[in-house]
């Protein structure tokens, strides 16, 4: 397998509700190939994007499985409400371990609209691999 499509499926599979680290597969293959920098950057916010369009996609699917009460109690709550105050822009954090997936869940369960999700997503999980192949390649160097 490729070192791109080893990143694609790892970040991919890293964004859905399945637990996972690509940040360790990003600085793995960095370490492998350097200056292969771009393109593993790209591969991996485009598998992380979709993997989380993924869970939004899961989320809208899930409204006819939890209702408003449901997601207002227990676990859901913090992130519910992170996402009724500041709305879309609250996928900026999608890459966060822990929320991100949930924040991409409820975004497509609360109906947000899909291609703006998706921009924000996009945003979020490529700023955080820029950072990790930054601080990498720096490391390392």
């Amino acid at each position: 397998m490729s070192e791109l499509s080893m990143m694609f499926s790892g970040a991919f599979l890293a964004a859905t509700l399945l637990p996972g680290g690509s940040e360790v597969l990003l600085i793995a293959l960095l370490n492998k190939a350097p200056q292969a920098w771009v393109a593993l950057v790209v591969v991996a916010s485009v598998g992380n994007t979709l993997g989380a369009m993924t869970s939004f996609y899961l989320g809208r699917i899930g409204r006819f499985a939890k209702s408003p009460e449901a997601l207002s109690e227990g676990k859901h709550a913090k992130a519910l409400a992170l996402i009724e105050r500041y709305g879309v822009w609250s996928l900026l954090l999608s890459w966060a371990p822990v929320i991100g997936d949930l924040l991409c869940l409820l975004a497509g369960w609360l109906k947000l609209r899909a291609f703006t999700a998706l921009v924000m997503i996009l945003i979020g999980k490529t700023l955080r691999y820029l950072i990790v192949a930054a601080a990498t390649l720096h490391w390392f160097s």
